[in-house]
């Protein structure tokens, strides 16, 4: 399978890695149970460092937070709370009227229905 070859692959090269960056040397484990051993070698490499000066231009300003609306008083909230439940009382009661309409009409269909049916009986 590639993909296990793959995965081997970046393993060792992590390690080796992780060997340069610490300067230890260890023996890499393959799958197949074979002991590799990795050298690596760490060099000096000098850096110079230069001073730059960078102008600082304006930046532009950001527009100041919007603000918060006032708090609410006390009496605005009751008075919303009171307006909601009227809504819902209202509501609640459009769908009791809306049921008892449903269900007298139903059974005036239900008893038209029975007293067809059931007319006088057939005289022979």
């Amino acid at each position: 399978m590639k993909w296990i070859r793959e995965r081997d692959a970046l393993i060792a090269q992590t390690l080796a890695f992780v060997q340069s960056v610490t300067g230890k040397k260890d023996d890499v484990l393959q799958p197949d149970g074979t002991r590799i051993a990795t050298t690596v070698a760490v060099g000096m490499v000098a850096v110079e460092a230069a001073a730059v000066e960078i102008p600082l231009t304006q930046a532009p300003v950001p527009p100041p937070p919007a603000p918060l609306p006032p708090p609410r008083a006390s009496g605005d909230f009751r008075n919303e709370m009171q307006a909601r439940i009227a809504n819902f009382r209202k509501h609640q009661e459009r769908f009791e009227r809306e049921r008892e309409e449903y269900c007298a009409e139903t059974l005036t269909r239900l008893r038209a229905a029975i007293r067809d049916a059931s007319g006088p009986p057939a005289r022979k």
